[in-house]
């Protein structure tokens, strides 16, 4: 076994985006979970609608190498890894100074949230254009701007739970945004109303969205087609 690498703070956070294969097995699929939580590892099963993919999982943990050993035995398991994002939990820079449940629930994120099983996940970066550059902005224009854009997604409070994941270093874009929502039209509808702001209408660039149902395991496979 590979010495634990982990971050200083927080969890690594793995979204595999996955297609059945014929040689999927969903008692070995099971297997691969069943050893991940051992592990240590959150792994959040979903099924995916539409053509980018039958089924993703979100798995955090503290220790990247499990990640890793997780994604080996899903594709043994007969999967095929079709995409992925890699992101930490983070506690940014305008939140510093949160009481210390807040900042424990950013950085050590308890999922799936309870009755919240529509899900979306996207990356987004802050744009860096001549006249839209975010990073040439005075840190607190930067501050006041995510406080309005804060402000917000609070309306959504009981209904959307957010989870934040930066991605600076690690994959293409800077955050991971993944949702789970009471209704699939909460997930439409805190994304449209956080387009509005400023900090996002100016300034944000989106990648892919990847929508889906998270579900029991069983659930999930059976979606995807895969049955023992």
């Amino acid at each position: 076994m590979s010495e634990p690498l982990t971050p200083s703070d927080g969890l690594a956070v793995l979204h595999l985006f996955c297609d059945r294969t014929p040689l999927a097995e969903a008692d070995a699929v099971a297997a691969a979970v069943k050893q991940a939580e051992a592990d240590d590892l959150s792994v959040v099963p979903v099924a995916v609608l539409g053509h980018k993919c039958d089924l993703a999982f979100m798995v955090l943990g503290a220790d990247v190498w499990q990640l890793r050993r997780f994604q080996t035995a899903v594709v043994d398991a007969g999967l095929d890894v079709v995409d992925s994002y890699v992101s930490l939990t983070e506690l940014s820079e305008y939140a510093q100074g949160l009481p210390e449940h807040m900042a424990e629930a950013r950085l050590r994120p308890q999922l799936p949230p309870e009755g919240k099983r529509a899900w979306c996940f996207y990356p987004m970066s802050k744009r860096r254009e001549a006249e839209q550059n975010w990073y040439t902005l005075p840190y607190d224009d930067r501050k006041a701007l995510m406080m309005d854009h804060g402000s917000s997604g609070r309306k959504f409070a009981g209904r959307v739970v957010q989870v934040i994941t930066g991605s600076t270093g690690v994959d293409d874009y800077e955050w991971g945004v993944t949702l789970f929502a009471e209704r699939p039209d909460d997930l439409k509808e805190v994304v449209y109303t956080m387009r509005f702001d400023a900090a996002s209408a100016l300034y944000a660039e989106f990648g892919p969205f990847v929508t889906g149902m998270v579900g029991s395991l069983d659930e999930v496979l059976a979606a995807a087609g895969i049955v023992d």
